[in-house]
């Protein structure tokens, strides 16, 4: 019988769920991309696996309560402390669903590695993403332009994503399209997506980063063709889009003009799409690397706990203490 309701209750569950997801839109439950679908079938598999064993305790508990409520002529044990079945189904049907969650995400892990380049017959666009205070920028290098808050990219062509940050650590995150990964000061992370559709969609921080967090955001636009991408290139180049900011060159004074920021929460304002129709090829690397120029350079350590030479030093000293102690 409980596993007659067990099945009725599934089936109810995944009914709602349908109708409940149908509804939404513009988040992790529509996607439009290849990694989106994926991450998609495995909550939905993950939540009715873990519904299995909720639904049922929550039916029994209602059960028992009604069943053994005052006034019923219900059989009273009150030394019974143990039941062998009831020891294998509350121990097995939990493993159970532990194991084939284990292998699920054993595989899933695997498959949407977001290092991993998506399988495509056309060559990936290479973005270079770098998170600001309180904005992002967008670097093309193969194409030799960026943007600020606005990413385009053709649909069903893959993206290869390296992402940094140039101070607070923040998470660049498209929902629609798939996997969110962090973006740290010093480091490059990597992230493969790719629209299945045209359209625009939300792109955001999904890690606090400040006062102007709430303005952090961008969108996402796959455009229908490739040639209508690069159209948007050439627009870029010319300076030909129409209502947009162009900066021209983006060269290090520029990229660090762009990095200012307003500390006085009370002025912050989401940052305008601007398009810079030039770039220094190196800018992306020159900027990760700066938080290292000091690598390697021990001069910066003399004088300091950790100068090789008092290190030395303190060494010997250790080692003469440990002979004079041992010969008394």
């Amino acid at each position: 019988m409980i596993l007659l309701l067990t099945r009725i209750l599934s089936k109810v569950a995944l009914a709602l769920m349908v109708g409940l997801l149908a509804g939404c839109q513009g988040g992790v439950l529509d996607p439009k991309g290849q990694i989106g679908i994926e991450e998609k079938q495995l909550i939905i598999v993950a939540t009715l696996l873990m519904l299995l064993v909720v639904i049922p305790v929550i039916f029994m508990t209602l059960y028992f309560a009604w069943k053994y409520r005052e006034g019923r002529d219900e059989i009273y044990e009150p030394k019974w402390s143990h039941s062998t079945k009831i020891e294998i189904i509350v121990w097995a049907i939990p493993i159970v669903i532990v194991i084939i969650l284990g292998v699920i995400t054993w595989k899933s892990t695997h498959a949407l590695d977001p290092y991993k380049p998506l399988k495509s017959d056309k060559d990936h666009i290479n973005v270079q993403v770098i998170s600001m205070n309180w904005k992002w920028l967008f670097i093309y290098p193969d194409l030799g332009i960026a943007s600020v808050n606005e990413l385009r990219f053709p649909a069903n062509v893959p993206v290869a994503f390296q992402i940094s940050s140039e101070g607070t650590m923040n998470s660049f995150f498209i929902p629609q399209l798939g996997s969110q990964i962090y973006s740290m000061a010093g480091m490059v992370t990597k992230l493969h997506l790719i629209a299945n559709e045209p359209g625009t969609f939300d792109g955001i921080s999904a890690n606090y980063s400040g006062a102007g967090f709430t303005g952090m955001k961008f969108k996402a636009i796959a455009t229908e063709t490739e040639a209508d991408f690069e159209a948007w290139v050439e627009g870029v180049k010319a300076q030909s889009i129409e209502g947009a900011i162009n900066n021209g060159v983006l060269d290090q004074a520029s990229y660090e003009a762009l990095a200012e920021f307003d500390l006085d929460a009370h002025h912050i304002e989401p940052t305008p799409v601007q398009y810079y129709n030039s770039i220094k090829s190196s800018i992306f690397m020159d900027n990760v690397m700066k938080f290292m120029k000091d690598h390697g350079k021990v001069e910066l350590l003399k004088g300091t706990v950790f100068d090789s030479k008092m290190i030395h030093e303190e060494s010997q000293h250790s080692s003469h203490d440990m002979h004079t102690e041992a010969e008394k």
